[in-house]
């Protein structure tokens, strides 16, 4: 990896990664929303006709939380012509987890249609192949930030502060 892209490509990395652990995490969060609600007779309504439904429109259902989130994008917009950064942020946070959210409860009743088309199937294992990909740049990263955590924590401290004063001796000019 080319030194100076070297923090793009950790950082592009670990920001896949968040998006994936909300993905995962936010799922089972709007599930349990959704149970919630006793909607269980529409809830097998829905599975049957996605069931029935070539693969074309199941890809009209997984899109339809985008659609349906598109005021939100623009209300951030508003907020952020308008200076109101408190509102935008507050927007954005929303947009984001509703979005990821919803978006990933759909892709779970419409996976198995969306990956009948070949070109969705490729995009799908791009994406696998790129979670693949942000692990293996972040997790080193990743464990020496987890090692210096637990050095940081009281039990380890007077042991890094005797090597950072060691350090600052060594940088003196004799």
């Amino acid at each position: 990896m080319n030194r100076t892209l070297r923090p793009l490509w950790i950082f592009l990395a670990l920001l896949f990664l968040l998006e994936a652990w909300l993905w995962d995490h936010l799922k089972k969060v709007v599930g349990a929303i959704v149970n919630l609600v006793p909607w269980g007779p529409f809830k097998l309504w829905l599975a049957k006709l996605i069931a029935r439904m070539p693969a074309w429109a199941a890809m009209i259902v997984f899109v339809i939380p985008l659609i349906v989130l598109f005021p939100l994008k623009v209300a951030e917009f508003w907020f952020i012509t308008h200076g109101q950064w408190v509102g935008a942020v507050v927007t954005l946070i929303v947009a984001k987890l509703l979005g990821l959210g919803v978006t990933a409860f759909v892709f779970d009743v419409t996976r198995d249609k969306l990956l009948e088309m070949a070109w969705f199937a490729r995009l799908y294992e791009w994406f696998v192949w790129l979670r693949d990909w942000a692990h293996a740049v972040a997790d080193p990263y990743k464990h020496r930030v987890l090692v210096w955590a637990r050095r940081l924590r009281p039990a380890h401290g007077s042991r890094l502060l005797k090597r950072i004063l060691r350090i600052r001796r060594r940088m003196r000019p004799a």
